[in-house]
């Protein structure tokens, strides 16, 4: 998994790393490294030779980055413009070597730009950009290069204008956010929250990482992780050759209803995308879930469903009297339970809350904004992470806030994010499907934050996968799930 870190575990480690370097060591490894991202981009634009760049640059050590960057770029032949922010207030160093190399200050974006380089303002930054600032930025998109395409932005360590430590972006009256949004982000030492996480994320386009020598300054634990595909390879359960369907989980799912039938389909059908050997049904979508998969096992109620290792409990399910009971029978099995969707309505409605916190086995719940703010009588806020921290603490359970990108929650204070979110799923059913898969990886033994972090990245896969055939369905994504998971059998 890849640490991110906040701006006060990054400002320490700096601190560290600078009283055993010569002074100006990590702006100049900074400034290489960006200006051989930037030369990349060059490359298939036309060249770094006479290639038009503009400088943002601001008045802290995020624009001398810039200002060194360009230096080098000049020396290779681009044309290099400087447009202060603040002017009179950038770096002294930095603009005095870039002038030297034939770079020149401007005081408005020249006619024909190819690459924007924004150092604008770093991770000190707070509030979103200022007037001048965000006046400059606001026209970014109109800019064109040598070959009559959209200027490509590239961002120094991180989009200037965003929440650094939350993933926050401030927004003007019309909604427009009042940031930075590059084509491609250099993060310098280590990854910040807002390149990963909440509004922001978008913004950073593709994110690289420089590495400056911070590794062994960064101390205590970050802030998040983020997972990767070799974290779902390497925690996938996997058959050995004596399994069979029992030993491989078997997981209950307690979905959809007469009204609903859709949401039990769609459940089982991602429970069965999972690792278990074995899915039992419970509901009142009897009929439609063994016509439509026909290998599920398949009664009215909990309490005749059999043995499982895991419940997926909620989607569909109604709120009356009945649903109450069947959650407060999936709530009483000494097993990992999955609660969505009506289950945590019922939660909100009911009195049985309490039940969670005072249980043994785990619980995953996973509620996107509008349940969040039902669970906890606010909105998750700016800042995300806190948020799903929060709820996770109050319910003791594992919380997978979904949204672009989804943020699982721990209840000692752990969290992750999934990079793989698409908005393709946002539509009707697709949290079944989630719920489902989630609830087959409990069965098959993994712990709660692996199960929901590998949930959420395989989901996000099938949400892209689907997207390419066009605008998705729940039961696409239930298709694109095999092939993405078949990698991993």
């Amino acid at each position: 998994m890849k640490p991110v870190w906040r701006v006060a575990d990054v400002r320490a480690a700096e601190a560290g790393l600078m009283s055993t370097v010569a002074p100006g060591t990590l702006m100049q490894r900074a400034a290489a490294g960006l200006a051989r991202r930037c030369a990349l981009l060059l490359a298939d634009r036309g060249g770094v030779y006479g290639a038009r760049v503009l400088l943002l640059v601001g008045s802290g050590d995020n624009g001398g980055d810039a200002l060194y960057a360009g230096e080098r770029l000049a020396r290779r032949g681009a044309q290099v413009a400087v447009l202060p922010t603040s002017p009179g207030r950038a770096h002294a160093e930095g603009l005095a070597a870039l002038r030297a190399a034939g770079g020149r200050l401007v005081d408005a974006p020249p006619a024909v730009v190819d690459l924007v380089l924004d150092g604008i303002v770093g991770i000190g930054g707070t509030g979103g950009l200022r007037e001048n600032a965000d006046r400059i930025v606001a026209d970014l998109p109109a800019l064109r290069g040598r070959d009559g395409g959209r200027a490509t932005v590239v961002a120094v360590d991180v989009p200037s204008g965003v929440a650094v430590d939350t993933g926050d972006v401030p927004t003007d009256d019309t909604g427009r956010p009042r940031a930075v949004r590059a084509d491609v982000t250099v993060a310098f030492g280590a990854l910040k929250p807002a390149l990963v996480v909440g509004p922001a994320a978008p913004l950073a386009g593709q994110v690289e990482l420089v590495d400056i020598g911070l590794g062994p300054w960064l101390r205590g634990d970050p802030a998040l992780r983020v997972t990767e595909w070799s974290d779902v390879r390497a925690w996938w359960p996997r058959a050995g050759a004596s399994a069979e369907k029992y030993s491989r989980g078997v997981v209950g799912v307690a979905t959809g209803s007469r009204t609903y039938p859709g949401a039990a389909v769609l459940s089982v059908g991602g429970a069965l995308a999972g690792p278990t050997g074995l899915v039992r049904y419970a509901g009142g979508a009897r009929d439609e879930v063994v016509r439509q998969h026909p290998s599920a096992i398949a009664t009215d109620r909990v309490a005749g469903a059999g043995r499982v290792q895991a419940w997926v409990c909620g989607s569909g399910l109604g709120t009356d009297e009945q649903a109450g009971a069947e959650l407060r029978a999936v709530l009483a099995a000494p097993v990992p339970v999955v609660l969505d969707a009506d289950a945590l309505t019922l939660l909100v409605d009911g009195s049985l809350a309490d039940r969670l916190r005072h249980r043994d086995a785990p619980i995953v719940v996973t509620p996107h904004d509008r349940e969040f703010t039902r669970l906890c009588g606010e909105e998750p806020g700016a800042d995300r992470v806190a948020a799903a921290l929060r709820l996770a603490a109050w319910m003791n359970a594992t919380v997978l806030l979904k949204g672009d990108r989804t943020v699982v929650g721990t209840p000692d204070g752990r969290a992750y994010v999934n990079p793989t979110g698409s908005p393709a799923l946002a539509t009707g059913g697709t949290g079944d499907v989630l719920a489902g898969l989630l609830g087959a990886l409990l069965a098959a033994g993994l712990a709660p934050e692996r199960a929901a972090a590998v949930a959420a990245y395989l989901h996000g896969l099938a949400g892209r996968e689907a997207a390419r055939g066009g605008p998705v369905t729940a039961p696409d994504v239930v298709a694109a799930l095999r092939p993405v998971v078949a990698p991993l059998l």
